[in-house]
This record gives C-alpha cells, structure tokens and sequence, in this order.
C-alpha cells in the first residue's frame, strides 16, 4: 500500500474544516497542527476573505517599487542602444550622463539588465586572457606623443574594388586621426594622406606602426623613404617587435571597432566605403565613450600639436664632434679614400660618425643609429636582426606497418 502524501495547501484545509466545526479551540487546533496562534488566525481571515484561493501562499515580492527604473528611461535606454548597437552598457549610461542632464539614470549594471530583458544583448563565450601589455605606452602622458598608424587589412567592396584602410590614431586620447580607404599601400599613396594630417593637426613626436611597407623596408635599420622624411622632419619612428601586435594594442583595438561598425559587411564602392568610414570617425571622436578615458569621448582629450608643419623642413643638425657625410646617388659615402655602401634610401641626405674609440665609429641619422664602422677593416657592421622564435607544432608520430 503506497504512503499518503500531502501538502501545505491540504494541511491548511484540513485546519479551516476542523475550525468550522467550532468543536475545539484554537489553541488546541494550533497545537495539534503545529502552528502558532497568529499562523492560524492569519489563515482563518485568509480564508474568509478569499475562500480555498487564500490559502495558498503569496508573493513575497514587494508591491510597490519607489526605485523602479521609469518606463521613460527604458524607452531612452534602448533608443541609444539601437542607434549605437555595439555600445553597452558603461559607454551608454556615459552617453546618457553627458547628454541628458539627469542625476537619477540607473547603474551601469541595471542598464545591462534592461538590454538583456529587451533582447538587445547577445551573450558571449567567455575567454581566458592574459595581462596586457603596457610597455609601449609608458610615454604616453599627453596628446600627440605617440601616433599609431597601420593598414587594417585589405577586402573587396561589392564591386571588387580593393580596399586597403589605412587608419591613424592619437595613443593618449584614442582620437582617430583618419581612416583612409587606399587602394594600394604605397608611399605616393600614404604620404599624402599625411601631409594633410600634419597640417591640420601639427606634428608628434613619435609614430608606432608596424614592420611592413611603406613604413619600413629591408634597407639599413629598416629605413624606408617615408621613415626618412618623418625623421627629417623630427618625428621618431617606432616599430614594434615582429609578431607582437599587442604592443600596438590600442590601435588593434579600434580595429576591432572599425571592423564591427563599418567593415563587416563592406559596402558597394570605395567612395561608399570611405563615406562610411568618415561617419564613423565623427561618431567615435565626438560621441563614443571611452572606458579608459573615464567615460569621455576622444575629442575632450585630445588637442592638436603645437609643433607646426613645414613643407621644407631644416637639415638635420649634429654636435660639433661628429663628423657629417652626405650620401650620394649610389647610396655611399666617402670616408677617408674609401666608398662605404650605406643605403639606397638615404640618398642626398646627411649622416653623422661619432668616434667610439680609436678604431670604430656609430653612424647616425639625425637621433637613429644605423650600423657601425670599422676603420681598420674599411667595413660596415650592421646590428643583428632579432629573429622570431619558430612555435613548436607537436605531430603524431606514424608506426610503420607490417
């Protein structure tokens, strides 16, 4: 014979039946149900008011919510998300507090939960990472400092147009100084493009790329034509390691933006393409907020240069110790009866040899060190090139058959 089984609801009727006999007390009723007094009164008005309904139990959550978020403001929330879909939640609550003068507008998290509620969030995997890589960085204090520039990576528009995006950013204020949709990434291509940045927005001091054409070449200390007028005009070219393109991780970064916002899918032409990108760069100046910035836009941190371009700029001067060589139409110098090949990219500009000791020299140009001299054997000895380390592929390995 299987057990009875009962519930609270059961339990509870059975009390109201035994108390509408009114043949015993309340107190003796309590006891034999286990319940205290005010259990039981509770469900005798309970039951009176409601009838069976009333016993079961009710909600505990509260009736009123003073601190409820308005329908209002859930309407504005989602209005910025659906302008704005790859923002979440910290960079609307930032746009939200800089252009709606509110003091009342929900927490960043709250606003995550009134995306997810409406559908406008799609979870993500979750990925292990690693600590970044501050390094390149540390002389970033102010704008202009350090450029960013590189090549997103090239794809075809609709009409199988290439399209090869060059972009340019400040590192202090993440401002994006141009997105340009090149055909090619030649020099005659890329020079222009800076040229008009310089002259809208002066000089930096230093610009970080990466080791591919135009920005660098296989040439002497990796010089390339454009590197050589960067430093003529007292910028400093970085390069970073091979391979390593976190060390240019906050321009990586707005790459990964671009590519959500405006690249994937690309558009029908490259004028199209180009319109695009000029739209988003006014959105992500002017608009979007930066978590590392505290929430404001790029354009409240940045201010252009007070170094000023000049189409002809100055020849390189050097301390009065070293000794000047002009390098001729071979790439070679002359050097006490001997021509010394330096490279072809230094053509008609100066160099400088400052002695070591008595029998070597470093060669410069301008603050760059190319390679050293040695007077005694008439040779260059250039710096050694830091290879990359090969990754180790592990491959099963194949028993012989018999």
């Amino acid at each position: 014979m299987p057990w009875k089984e009962t519930c609270v609801v059961d339990e509870r009727m059975k009390f109201i039946g035994e108390y509408l006999k009114q043949e015993r007390s309340m107190s003796a009723l309590c006891r034999e149900f286990g319940v205290s007094r005010k259990t039981g009164y509770k469900l005798v008005s309970r039951y009176v008011s409601d009838g069976v309904t009333g016993l079961f139990d009710r909600s505990r959550s509260p009736r009123h919510h003073p601190q409820a978020v308005s329908e209002d403001m859930v309407s504005m929330i989602l209005s910025v998300r659906d302008i704005h879909p790859g923002w979440g939640p910290r960079k609307v609550l930032a746009w939200l507090c800089r252009h709606r003068h509110r003091t009342d507008w929900p927490s960043a998290s709250t606003i995550g939960r009134i995306l997810a509620r409406h559908g406008r969030i799609v979870p993500r995997l979750h990925r292990r990472r690693t600590a970044p890589y501050s390094q390149p960085f540390q002389s970033c204090n102010r704008p202009n400092d350090v450029w960013c520039a590189d090549f997103k990576g090239w794809f075809r528009t609709a009409d199988r147009s290439r399209c090869e995006p060059l972009t340019v950013t400040d590192a202090f204020s993440r401002y994006a100084l141009a997105c340009r949709a090149l055909p090619r990434t030649t020099q005659g291509l890329v020079r222009p493009v800076f040229e008009a940045l310089f002259r809208q927005y002066g000089l930096p001091r230093a610009i970080r790329t990466d080791n591919g054409p135009p920005f660098a070449s296989t040439a002497l200390a990796g010089l390339s034509s454009l590197a050589v007028w960067w430093i003529k005009l007292g910028i400093q070219p970085e390069r970073i390691d091979p391979g390593c393109p976190e060390q240019n991780g906050r321009h990586e970064r707005f790459h990964r933006t671009l590519k959500r916002e405006v690249i994937s899918p690309p558009k029908d032409t490259l004028d199209q393409q180009q319109a695009a990108f000029d739209l988003f760069c006014l959105e992500y100046n002017q608009e979007r907020p930066h978590e590392a910035l505290d929430g404001d836009s790029p354009a409240q941190r940045y201010s252009s240069s007070s170094r000023a371009y000049t189409t002809r700029p100055p020849e390189i001067a050097y301390p009065d110790h070293m000794t000047v060589r002009k390098v001729r139409p071979s790439g070679q110098f002359w050097w006490k009866g001997t021509d010394l090949f330096l490279s072809e990219v230094l053509v008609g500009e100066l160099v400088a040899l400052e002695p070591i000791d008595d029998r070597y020299y470093q060669i410069y140009f301008g603050p760059l060190p190319l390679a050293k001299l040695d007077e005694h054997k008439r040779r260059l000895i250039k710096p050694k090139i830091k290879k990359r380390r090969k990754r180790c592929h592990k491959t099963s390995k194949v028993l012989p058959m018999y």
